[in-house]
């Protein structure tokens, strides 16, 4: 008969049965495709379900962060779970087999049905399975045997109001004072020898041979229950290296995958239409305001890939199809030797809270989607391009903003260089005047000519808009809010945008005062944003409230309306809440 294991020690063992059981997935993942790891897999499973308020609230929390807080909350699932198993195998070996098969079906759903999945994407997550169960009977079992070998200690110790024993044997001279009941229960002589299972040795008659007999059984559960602990942490040591490693393992397979090799190689041709040439003033000397060109390594991040794909130029295709007279195909070589277009587009996520972040300015470099799109010869009745990402994402571009003169672009390089990984490499889908769950797919690899009513892009069955051209906006860069100003002339300052609009003017006002013109900054086009400055005689010590408002060439001025993020963009003044303190 076992005992039974404490709750918190078979949670543990759960628990080190599930990290090996990622771990061995995880480097079976980095060995054959990174994509089968069951961990990413159901991650992006859960950024797929997610609801809208739920994912608008991760990014305004976390930002750029999002992803690994979702991991981390995966994690923190797995481990419960796995706890709940590890307790439950306590119990019946059986159940922990139940549980880590519902585990399994799980993980093995998650990789198969992601974009582009073969049947071997559930090899990772059943390997892991496997061992895992292997690991929870061992480690289940020497948590048996060191709590029976507690419990046997602590049961050999003699109680102070202990019963004498049963006397086997003839009395000896030794005791004959002792006092015993007429009908003391007597066993014949046994003979001597050792003795079988199960039989009772007999114990000595007189009172120091059964305190000897006491001592001897204490020494002897003593020196079981250190065998019984060193079997334990042997076990779960061995299974805690071999989760380590499988897991470092993996990831570091996985990163050996990249194509940092790839990207160093590309040559890019002289740009057909080399960028405008900046003019003089797009920077204004304002310390802490947004500079014109964003760097690549500050530029945004906003997509759903939680493993950043690795695409090698040598094997990537797009594919153009759908409503068209002629599906096209072209390589990354063959889009390379076509003409090449520069010019600076900002790019704007539909996540950004008014005065938010997730906006960046950038020289792109790429073939003309336009071009491509008419090369294909799209039928009468078309109305958007279904663009897919390498990992399944999709955005719905409209077809009459990519044919209407703008430079739409599948992009190839940021400021000068090749496109980051994070960024889309080897190509990605830049077209200026929509946010980017629209206009910006990364990675994109196919592109289906079709209607609005046929297909659906990944964001709008979430609740989001399915066209969004980006709203006039403008943002406060300094002095930033909850700061605190000296007294005096004070730059106010930040950028405003209105891709393929244009910004004609930016307004300021301070504690709902008269609106201020502010100074505009040159740009090379209508397709970035715009710096602005307002100098400030912050005379007045205390608590100030700024605001900004910018107007677009088109004549529309930005509104002052509160409109959360979903489902088209947010909406409203920038405010700086800002603190001026005397000059002494």
């Amino acid at each position: 008969m076992t005992s039974r294991v404490p709750r918190w020690l078979a949670a543990l063992c759960g628990l080190l049965a599930a990290a090996v059981a990622m771990g061995i997935a995880q480097l079976l993942a980095g060995i054959a495709a990174p994509d089968s790891s069951p961990v990413d897999a159901v991650g992006s499973v859960a950024i797929n379900h997610t609801p809208l308020g739920l994912k608008v609230w991760a990014t305004s929390t976390f930002g750029t962060n999002d992803k690994t807080v979702l991991l981390l909350g995966v994690f923190v699932v797995v481990f419960l779970y796995s706890m709940l198993v590890g307790v439950l195998a306590s119990r019946r070996m059986a159940y922990g087999y139940i549980g880590l098969t519902v585990f399994a079906i799980l993980g093995i759903a998650a990789a198969v049905t992601r974009h582009g999945a073969s049947p071997g994407y559930a090899l990772p997550t059943l390997v892991g399975a496997l061992v895992a169960a292997f690991a929870l009977s061992r480690l289940i079992e020497s948590a048996q045997a060191m709590t029976a070998a507690r419990a046997a200690a602590r049961g050999g110790a003699r109680p102070a109001d202990a019963l004498p024993p049963i006397v086997f044997g003839k009395p000896t001279a030794d005791s004959v004072g002792d006092t015993h009941d007429d009908d003391e229960l007597r066993a014949p002589d046994l003979p001597p020898g050792p003795r079988g299972p199960g039989e009772i040795s007999p114990v000595p008659a007189t009172a120091a041979g059964r305190e000897a007999a006491w001592r001897a059984s204490e020494r002897s559960v003593v020196e079981v229950q250190p065998e019984g602990r060193r079997s334990f942490l042997l076990t779960a040591g061995v299974t805690v290296a071999a989760a380590a490693i499988a897991e470092v393992g993996g990831r570091n397979l996985a990163t050996r995958k990249n194509v940092s090799a790839a990207q160093a190689a590309v040559r890019f041709p002289k740009p057909a239409v080399p960028a405008p040439a900046l003019p003089a003033g797009v920077n204004l000397p304002v310390p802490g305001i947004s500079p014109f060109i964003t760097p690549n390594g500050q530029f945004y991040r906003v997509d759903t890939a939680l493993i950043v794909p690795q695409v090698d130029p040598s094997s990537w295709t797009l594919r153009i199809h759908g409503m068209v007279a002629r599906e096209v195909s072209i390589t990354f070589d063959q889009l390379l030797k076509r003409p090449l277009i520069e010019d600076y587009v900002t790019l704007c996520c539909v996540s950004n809270p008014v005065g938010g972040d997730y906006i960046g300015n950038a020289k792109w470099l790429g073939a003309s989607l336009a071009a491509l799109i008419r090369s294909a010869g799209p039928m009468r009745g078309a109305e958007q391009l279904l663009c897919t990402s390498v990992d399944g994402f999709t955005s719905g571009v409209p077809i009459v903003t990519v044919l209407d003169g703008r430079d739409s672009l599948i992009a190839v390089a940021m400021n000068g260089s090749v496109l980051p990984t994070e960024h889309g490499f080897p190509a990605r889908l830049v077209v200026p005047g929509l946010y980017g769950y629209v206009s910006a797919c990364k990675w994109v690899v196919d592109i289906e000519v079709t209607t609005w009513a046929a297909a659906q892009a990944y964001w709008v069955p979430l609740g989001w808009s399915q066209q969004a051209p980006i709203k006039t906006e403008s943002r406060i860069d300094v002095p930033a809010s909850g700061s605190q100003v000296k007294a005096g002339k004070t730059a106010v300052a930040g950028v405003a945008w209105a891709q393929h609009k244009g910004i004609e003017a930016v307004e300021v006002r301070v504690d709902n005062g008269p609106w201020h013109e502010a100074t505009l900054a040159a740009v090379p086009d209508l397709d970035t944003w715009r710096q602005w400055v307002w100098e400030w005689d912050a005379t007045e010590v205390g608590a100030h409230t700024i605001e900004a408002r910018a107007t677009d060439k088109t004549g529309y001025t930005q509104t002052s309306v509160q409109e959360p993020e979903p489902p088209n963009g947010a909406s409203g003044y920038p405010v700086s809440q800002i603190n001026v303190y005397a000059a002494t």
